[in-house]
């Protein structure tokens, strides 16, 4: 009985415009088609997509702010009551927002507090409409309902945000949490079982009081929830992706939430202008509020981010970053705030309670008329005012539309220069500009535009590595150094940097303070491969073996991480050769025989014949060395064998003399070497004139006088005795 009077007070249909409206904006049922289509055609059509969701900003994503804006300070009321808010925490907002344009190491920590917090916030929205159509349809939740709900909603926005924090950032301007791989897998398992349990719970206990019908607007919502959040998470999950921190704050998710935002806030509003439920929309302006939020909203994003660029000379990119993000966290405390149910006059023109609702549009009343006092205002000067800010703000929106539209055209130099004619401290722009100009064969305007872009945002590495690699083709190096000097002072922790700056102050003759730089690289990031590289190619040419095999270890470790670093295959070889090189002469034969096994093992899989002869030949004299006689016959047969298969004579020339003072310096037959050093010898004429010369020829005249009247007959057929040389004992 209690139930059937409940629903009779409720209305049959609990829209909140019509049907279509609601689910389709208020509820998100225009997901799926959304984002199936973003995801499709995003890829290929990047500048279209960016263009697009730059103009819907100015329509959607900035009026959605503003929305926020005029609810907690169009009211004293409002304004007294979360003073906290709207005075402390505003000024707080403001003062990092000034700072952050003066210390620019703040922007990562905003940007990543930003784009943590937006899907926390959508997902907020989503929890508080689907509660308000639920009752809307005639439900009164319990205490367990409610929890079991929000809990649902908390899994799948903590499956995402694990998910953004996994692993290392690969963005610099996110600040991963660098949670293990294994560790985020398992939580995120568990929570999307959370998610599955609580769901199930919440909804069957809904269905309960209203049926599955009426709970249709309440069920679109939470398959929203499901499709922004669990979906992307569950993919993720299954197929070890990386999610895209920034859909989640930018693009089609953004527009979704905030026309979502919209719809409600335009609602409420409506409501909150009449005194009267029966005469619901009597005092409403719809032109009048969305011109409000337009303005405003433009008010929020614009101006600030052009006058840090014209006025101070700050980076139209950093900026707008920098507003973009603080805007944003204010907008979620404020909204976390005042958009609460168990507020009374939200819940009473939310949830049209009949009872509640005239006392709630009395109190409006008699304000609501000072809310639009910038509007309607009787005084010709203060319209005049109005409307001409007005008229500047959308103009200044205008401009900033098309310098947006102007400057993704980096296949076209004038419209590039139009960009930049509006607003020249963009770094991004003039990176883009400094390309096309030296595609265009103008070096000089891209240098100068390089140089602009550096000059707006001097921690940026991307313009100065581009000016550095103009300067170093153009062998300006003295120019490239001093770049290299003062970009330091502004990043004297980038590893690259001082990686380039050693390079530099080597090509100068500095080799101490090449050596300085590659060491404060590898403090500044352990993982700078390079810098174990050169450190090591400089210290083998100092002859410091032992300290040169450390650097060339840990590089080839790193490699081994990041296979997407390592060089062609016969530079890794080399670099395990010159390793085991090292090692030799550092007195570390085991270490060595280990690194020419793997130089061997490396060129046999790449291909490299030649290099895998060098290796064998060198794993020979080891071996002989440490009286493993019968091992080291076999490499140096595997050597001659790839000598002779790559017909690479220079290389049997040498490798059939080594072979041949091996078999002499082991013991065996004075024969077997003598045949080796005619074979040698025979392949190479050019070995009179190198410098193995001498000591061959001293070498051959020694077993000649060994071996007597026997020399003659191997001397004209040595090939018997090479093959008796090269036959392996077991």
């Amino acid at each position: 009985m209690r139930k059937s009077q409940r629903q009779t007070e409720r209305p049959s249909i609990a829209w909140i415009y019509n049907p279509w409206i609601d689910l389709i904006v208020g509820c998100g049922a225009w997901t799926a088609p959304l984002l199936l289509v973003s995801y499709w055609t995003i890829a290929s059509n990047t500048r279209t997509w960016s263009v697009a969701f730059y103009a819907l900003a100015l329509f959607f994503n900035y009026p959605h702010y503003m929305a926020t804006i005029y609810r907690a300070y169009h009211r004293a009321e409002d304004f007294e009551k979360y003073r906290i808010l709207t005075v402390h925490t505003t000024g707080l907002v403001l003062l990092t927002l000034v700072l952050s344009h003066f210390w620019v190491q703040l922007l990562p920590w905003i940007f990543t507090i930003y784009i943590t917090w937006s899907p926390w916030h959508y997902s907020g929205q989503n929890y508080g409409l689907l509660m308000m159509f639920a009752r809307r349809a005639g439900a009164d939740p319990d205490k367990g309902t409610r929890q079991a709900l929000y809990g649902a909603f908390v899994a799948s926005y903590l499956m995402l945000s694990l998910g953004f924090h996994t692993g290392h950032s690969n963005d610099p301007l996110f600040v991963s949490l660098g949670i293990p791989a294994t560790v985020s897998r398992w939580e995120q398992m568990v929570l999307g079982a959370g998610f599955v349990a609580l769901s199930a719970y919440g909804l069957w206990k809904l269905s309960r009081q209203t049926g599955w019908r009426r709970l249709l607007p309440s069920l679109t919502l939470f398959s929203s929830q499901v499709l922004w959040f669990l979906v992307p998470a569950g993919i993720a999950l299954l197929r070890r992706l990386e999610i895209p921190q920034t859909r989640y704050s930018s693009g089609v998710l953004a527009v979704m939430h905030s026309a979502q935002y919209l719809w409600i806030t335009s609602y409420y509003a409506r409501r909150e202008a009449s005194g009267d439920e029966a005469k619901v929309g009597r005092n409403w302006r719809p032109l009048a509020y969305f011109g409000v939020l337009i303005v405003g909203g433009i008010a929020l994003f614009v101006p600030g981010p052009w006058l840090a660029s014209r006025v101070l000379h700050h980076d139209f990119s950093t900026s707008f970053l920098i507003f973009t993000s603080l805007v944003n966290i204010h907008h979620f405390i404020l909204d976390g705030a005042i958009w609460k149910l168990r507020d009374g006059r939200i819940a009473a023109l939310l949830l049209n309670s009949k009872e509640q609702v005239a006392s709630a549009m009395a109190d409006a009343r008699g304000r609501f008329s000072t809310a639009w006092r910038w509007v309607t205002g009787a005084s010709v000067g203060a319209v005049r005012l109005r409307v001409g800010a007005a008229l500047v703000l959308l103009t200044w929106g205008t401009v900033d539309q098309a310098r947006h539209y102007l400057s993704l055209h980096s296949d076209d130099l004038n419209d590039l220069k139009r960009a930049a004619v509006l607003d020249s401290f963009d770094s991004q722009l003039q990176m883009r500009l400094g390309r096309k100009q030296l595609e265009e064969g103008n070096p000089q305007e891209a240098e100068a535009a390089w140089r602009r872009a550096i000059a707006a945002n001097p921690a940026d590495p991307a313009p100065r590595q581009a000016l550095l690699k103009f300067l170093l083709d153009q062998k300006r190096f003295d120019e490239a150094f001093t770049l290299t000097e003062t970009s330091l002072k502004y990043a004297p922790k980038d590893a690259n940097l001082l990686v380039d700056r050693g390079l530099l102050a080597l090509q100068r003759g500095h080799a101490e303070e090449a050596l300085t730089d590659w060491d404060r690289a590898l403090k500044a990031d352990p993982n700078q491969s390079l810098a174990h590289l050169y450190l090591a190619h400089e210290l083998d040419r100092e002859g410091k073996a032992q300290n040169a095999g450390e650097h060339y270890r840990s590089y080839l470790e790193k490699v081994a991480q990041r296979p997407e670093d390592r060089p062609a295959p016969d530079v890794l070889v080399g670099i395990v050769l010159r390793m085991a090189e090292c090692q030799v002469s550092s007195l570390q034969p085991d270490a060595a025989l280990k690194s020419y096994q793997m130089a061997e093992k490396l060129a046999q899989q790449t291909g490299e014949a030649k290099l895998e002869s060098v290796a064998d030949v060198n794993e020979a004299q080891l071996l002989g060395k440490a009286g493993k006689v019968n091992e080291a016959r076999r490499s140096y047969r595997r050597a001659l064998e790839l000598d002779d298969a790559a017909g690479d004579t220079d290389a049997s020339v040498v490798d059939w003399f080594a072979y041949g003072r091996f078999l002499e310096e082991t013991g065996f037959p004075p024969k077997m070497a003598y045949a080796c050093m005619v074979k040698s010898e025979k392949l190479g004429q050019s070995l009179t004139k190198s410098g193995l010369a001498a000591s061959a020829a001293q070498a051959r005249l020694q077993l000649e006088k060994r071996l007597g009247a026997e020399a003659e007959g191997i001397r004209r057929n040595p090939d018997p005795v090479l093959r008796d040389a090269l036959r392996v004992q077991p």
